[in-house]
């Protein structure tokens, strides 16, 4: 029994000793910092990598650096004009000094979820019930300035705040659809006067136009006929000149012999006519008695 008890001993002493050498070894992430008090004042944040801390005369305080969200959860709100709303969001925010947001707040994210939820309702109530509906980002803007001024001195940055749902009572959604629904037939009607006007105004356009190419190609056939009808004229004189010429030059060449073998055929096509009763003109006189002379040998009478 006496000889158990100083091989415990020295159990006890090397387990005091490994649990010293494990507890000064300290490995910090990338993401982490180790706030370091030495004998309870700060010394600062240390990290990362390999960090060496004398047991019990220096503690430490991890702090995560990465951004991290807090969900505040459906918070009802009453806005400007006295509407009660519901609204839940998001808060998005990260450490960027270590050593402050341990030593300035006891825990920073429990004291940032319940000033969301103050800072809220203090933001929505100064907001009508249109507005909040829509200017949304502008309200995420607001709630995440108002959050960003208090938390800076924690050491925590606010980067982002979210609305996820905004919900207003029964009675308003109601109102808001019928009022949703007389808008969208407001812009029906106008749409569909606006395009009846432009189909008026395209017919329109396109009567004037027809008019238009009508009256031009009227004018473009007048005058074609015109023309043609101009160069028909002068063919048509070109020949009755050249038919006249040929008349005139025909004529100068018949003497009397041919004219009396003319009148000859006349005759005795008349012979061979069925017609009781002739017109004999006072031509056919004098050839008959030119023709008489020539047999005889007698001049004709004139």
């Amino acid at each position: 029994m006496e000889a158990i008890i100083p091989i415990v001993i020295v159990a006890l002493v090397l387990a005091a000793v490994l649990w010293l050498i494990f507890s000064a070894i300290n490995i910090v992430r990338e993401y982490e910092r180790l706030v370091v008090f030495f004998l309870g004042r700060l010394q600062g944040a240390q990290g990362p990598g390999f960090v060496f801390l004398i047991p019990i005369i220096q503690q430490k305080v991890k702090a995560d650096l990465r951004e991290f969200f807090l969900e505040v959860p459906r918070q009802t709100c009453i806005t400007k004009d006295n509407a009660p709303i519901d609204i839940d969001f998001l808060v998005y925010s990260k450490v960027f000094e270590p050593a402050t947001s341990v030593v300035a707040v006891t825990d920073f994210r429990g004291a940032s979820q319940a000033l969301a939820s103050t800072t809220l309702r203090a933001v929505i109530g100064d907001i009508p019930l249109d507005d909040v509906l829509a200017k949304r980002e502008e309200i995420n803007n607001i709630l995440r300035a108002k959050l960003d001024e208090v938390t800076h001195r924690w050491g925590v940055k606010v980067t982002s705040v979210e609305i996820r749902e905004i919900t207003p009572p029964r009675d308003i959604q109601d109102a808001m659809n019928r009022q949703m629904s007389a808008e969208r037939n407001r812009r029906a009607v106008i749409t569909e006067s606006e395009g009846t006007r432009q189909a008026s105004i395209n017919v329109a356009e396109g009567d004037k136009q027809s008019t238009i190419l009508r009256a031009e190609g009227d004018k473009q056939s007048a005058i074609l006929r015109a023309e043609g009808e101009r160069q028909a004229q002068a063919l048509r004189a070109e020949g009755y000149g050249t038919a006249l010429t040929t008349i005139f030059g025909a004529a100068a060449g018949v003497d009397d012999k041919t004219m009396q073998i003319q009148y000859l055929e006349v005759l005795r096509a008349l012979a061979g006519s069925q017609n009781k009763t002739w017109i004999v003109p006072m031509e056919v006189t004098d050839l008959t008695s030119r023709i008489g002379a020539s047999l005889t040998g007698r001049p004709s009478e004139g």
